[in-house]
């Protein structure tokens, strides 16, 4: 069975590595159609020297961008500016050639960012005529990615120029990025700029993968570490000009207010107010097995996260020397500030001779002090920052089964006591990745595409049936697939956020009002008049539904116009009342009353009587015995009101 087109809102970023002249832009440009290399010393040299991109669409209609990074060891910097926001690795070695260096440290710098998700494609395999040699190629490839967060990923045979196994990586890539969750929605955009240029006619364009929240045209931003506010003018993913980009799109901003000039590659894009930059970092570090000597205290070594480039000073913690393979904790001082979030990955390279070293996960991007190395509960400290990777297990969790209840979410994190649990949960919550909804819990983005769902609902709903005040509450609780009890409250906190509007029974968008044409309200006021003339015996649903319509009918009812006492019996408010009032003053004064009592005192039919009697039945006003009925108790309270 094919797999279902999915929507082009849902994409994913590829990021190519491996050694220099092992194929990776002809690859690309193969997949795509396009040549990533866009500089003229590129194209002179045949060789990658800044970052490249493409794009393509997958059988599945997944929409994926591509990072082309170089691959030769002067230009690794470059490299690390755009393999920081992938979803998946696409390791390219050579048949002819097999794992050389650049594709030792491009293995070990994903290995360090944890990009766990990849292949590898195995390159110019029509060089090759010996099946031998393949098979001791696929064989070194398989024993170098052991170990790593890569192992056992599949190996793919291509060939860019005869098209050989193409296909095949094109499903393998689409099957490994239909397991892949998307970018989280945190209400909290970034984007770390990768270029930075002038387009005539529209000034200021940076670019770079989206990721913690959305952008619109329209939107003030903040350049950070600068505090440069701008307008977002424009937006571009793919070439396709957009209005609203979401969490990991490759995307161009159109920026109005700064200039180019005074931006450069590691500035990032975020909403006002939701980052600060920070020049120290609390982090954990982990040195590379074939680092060229131990990590000392107050080494100084360059910091790549995002796309930022900056040198630092490790102060290690708890301990005075990491060996090569060893891991530990540190605190980064900056020379100056960078924007990250807690949770980003980075990476550390001697300068002289440049070579990556380790790398490793930011715990505290705003550390309220320098440490004090040795103490204990310093390093308890960063242990229980260190811990908060259980947040993030919580949270897939949350992601995959959400709305989840605690009792289920405990059962499904099983490995985790309850205490973690709620400590996961509580920190979660305080950072706005996760909501309270009622009993249950909810990701912010799975919040945020639950609010989006009710309100594309709503609008369709609105559009359908214009006369109706809103969706009835039942129905849409059916439609969004939750509980009655989660489904209130949703309702509670989309209400209180202003997303939509609970209206007795029904549910609406803020802004839906019901409006009539001068033809409808001729028709109603018609209506009206014939229920005046003939205030006992008006006209019965079916005539009233001729005249104006049945959704206009419900309308009537609904605005209390009209009050329904069956499905074909309808009255005035005030005859209603005046009815109910007699029923009270008869049953008071006679000890009961009859059908053929009320037919009497108002003129009416016997349709009419029994259904108002049977109407108030329902309501519990009166009580029927035998032929009679009698007030039921307590029923004082509910005989005025419609």
């Amino acid at each position: 069975m094919a797999s279902p087109k999915r929507s082009p809102t849902h994409t994913r970023v590829i990021g190519t590595a491996g050694h220099v002249d092992h194929g990776k832009s002809t690859l690309v440009l193969a997949l795509t159609g396009m040549d990533p290399d866009r500089l003229k010393e590129e194209k002179a040299r045949q060789m990658t020297i800044d970052l490249g991109f493409a794009w393509l669409t997958l059988p599945s209609g997944l929409e994926v961008g591509i990072v082309d990074v170089p691959g030769h060891e002067d230009f690794i910097k470059n490299m690390l500016a755009g393999v920081g926001g992938i979803d998946l690795a696409l390791l390219v070695v050579a048949a002819d050639e097999s794992v050389m260096p650049q594709t030792r440290e491009h293995l070990a710098i994903l290995d360090l960012l944890e990009v766990s998700t990849g292949l590898v494609a195995l390159t110019k395999v029509d060089l090759i005529d010996d099946p031998d040699w393949l098979a001791l190629v696929v064989e070194e490839v398989t024993e170098t990615l052991r170990g790593t967060v890569l192992e056992g990923a599949p190996i793919v045979p291509v060939s860019a120029r005869t098209g050989e196994g193409l296909q095949e990586l094109i499903r393998t890539l689409d099957s490994l990025l239909a397991s892949t969750l998307p970018r989280p929605d945190l209400g909290r955009p970034r984007l770390s700029v990768d270029r930075v240029f002038t387009k005539t006619g529209f000034g200021t364009v940076v670019t770079g993968t989206l990721v913690d929240g959305s952008l619109a045209v329209g939107e003030e931003v903040e350049v950070l570490p600068h505090g440069y506010r701008a307008r977002v003018r424009g937006l571009q993913t793919h070439r396709r000009a957009v209005k609203r980009a979401t969490p990991g799109r490759r995307l161009a901003i159109n920026l109005s207010g700064v200039e180019a000039n005074a931006l450069r590659r590691g500035d990032v894009v975020v909403r006002p107010g939701t980052y600060r930059a920070t020049d120290l970092l609390d982090v954990t570090v982990r040195l590379l097995p074939d680092a060229p000597k131990p990590l000392v205290h107050n080494q100084e070594l360059e910091l790549f996260v995002g796309a930022a480039q900056v040198m630092a000073t490790v102060r290690l913690i708890g301990a005075r020397a990491l060996s090569p393979g060893e891991e530990g904790y540190a605190q980064l001082r900056l020379r100056r500030p960078v924007v990250v979030a807690r949770g980003d990955r980075y990476i550390l390279r001697q300068p002289s001779p440049s070579r990556t070293v380790g790398g490793g996960r930011v715990l505290d991007p705003h550390p309220r002090r320098r440490w004090r190395r040795f103490r204990p509960e310093t390093v308890e400290h960063f242990r229980r920052l260190a811990t908060g990777s259980q947040a993030d297990f919580v949270w897939q969790v949350i992601r995959r089964h959400e709305p989840v209840t605690e009792a289920e979410l405990s059962a499904l994190v099983a490995s985790m006591t309850p205490e973690e649990v709620n400590q996961a949960l509580d920190e979660l919550l305080a950072e706005g990745k996760v909501k309270r909804l009622g009993a249950s819990v909810i990701s912010a983005q799975g919040w945020q595409e639950l609010a989006e769902r009710a309100v594309r609902a709503l609008e369709a709903y609105h559009r359908q049936h214009p006369l109706r005040p809103g969706v009835p509450r039942e129905e849409l609780a059916s439609r969004l697939g939750l509980h009655p009890k989660t489904f209130a409250a949703f309702v509670n906190v989309a209400a209180a956020e202003r997303l939509l509007v609970e209206e007795r029974t029904v549910v609406r968008l803020p802004d839906h009002t019901v409006r009539l044409s001068p033809e409808q309200e001729h028709a109603v006021e018609e209506l009206l008049a014939r229920f005046r003339e003939r205030p006992y015996t008006p006209p019965n649903a079916g005539e009233a539904a001729a005249l104006v319509g049945d959704e206009l009918l419900n309308l009537l009812v609904y605005r209390g116009a009209l009050v329904r006492v069956s499905p074909d019996v309808l009255f005035l408010p005030d005859v209603y009342a005046e009815m109910v009032a007699a029923v009270r003053r008869i049953v008071e004064e006679e000890g009961h009353i009859t059908v053929a009592r009320l037919r009497d005192e108002f003129g009416t039919s016997r349709k009419y009587a029994v259904a108002l009697l049977e109407h108030l039945d329902e309501r519990r006003v009166t009580r029927r015995v035998g032929d009679v009925r009698v007030l039921h108790v307590a029923a004082g309270s509910k005989l005025s009101s419609g």
